[in-house]
Order: structure tokens, then C-alpha cells, then sequence
């Protein structure tokens, strides 16, 4: 059963720099690509999905330190699932926001032709 509160908990309660990246993400502006925010994967939320790309894209803040070890569990159980994960820090996105879009795009370009069978929205 997917958790849809709390996914709109997340959503709603989105820091500043994950608004800033979602308003240059969110109606396929990037690359033509469909991203969605805050989506659970198993046991977890991914800050942005792109299902058609397999793409995790992950915001680290200040505590980011005190979450490494629930992280990497988070990214290791994505990527049993055939995600990429790209990770960056609120402070990437707040002084490099174009150096932030141009590493997704030129990861998007470089990733697989999705496989239309692997789309289904229960796949995570």
C-alpha cells in the first residue's frame, strides 16, 4: 500500500531548495522528462523521481552528516531496484542551481532507453 498522507506531508512541507529545484523539474521541462516529488520506493520517499528514466534525485541538508548511514541504505535499496541515484546538497541547488540541472540532464542523455514493461506504476 503506498503511503500517500505521507507523501503529501512531505510535499507540503518541502524545504526551500527542494521548491527551487521542483519549479525547473516539475511539467517536463527538463529534458522532457516527467519528474515526481516525494514518491515512496519500498520503504522510503524519494525527493525526485523519474520513473521513465529510473532516476532518484536526492537533496541533502545541514544534518545530512547525521543521516549517511540511512541514506546509503535508502540508496543501495533503490539501486537493487535498477534506480540511479544522483544526490546533491541544499547548498548545490542555492549557489548552482545551472550546474545542479546540467549534471541531471547530461545523466539523463547518457542513461538507458527505458524499457516500457519496467514503467508500471507499482514498480517501486
Amino acid at each position: 500500500m503506498r503511503n500517500t498522507a505521507r507523501a503529501k506531508q512531505l510535499r507540503n512541507g518541502a524545504s526551500f531548495p527542494e521548491r527551487m529545484l521542483w519549479d525547473h523539474l516539475r511539467n517536463r521541462q527538463l529534458a522532457g522528462y516527467k519528474f515526481s516529488r516525494q514518491i515512496p520506493i519500498g520503504p522510503y520517499f524519494a525527493d525526485f523521481l523519474c520513473r521513465e528514466a529510473r532516476l532518484v534525485i536526492e537533496l541533502d541538508g545541514d544534518t545530512h552528516g547525521e543521516t549517511a548511514d540511512y541514506d546509503s541504505r535508502r540508496d543501495e535499496y533503490c539501486r537493487s531496484l535498477g534506480f540511479e541515484i544522483l544526490r546533491f546538497s541544499n547548498a548545490d541547488v542555492m549557489g548552482n542551481l545551472e550546474g545542479v540541472l546540467s549534471h541531471i540532464g547530461a545523466t539523463l542523455t547518457r542513461l538507458p532507453t527505458p524499457n516500457p514493461s519496467r514503467l508500471r506504476e507499482g514498480d517501486e
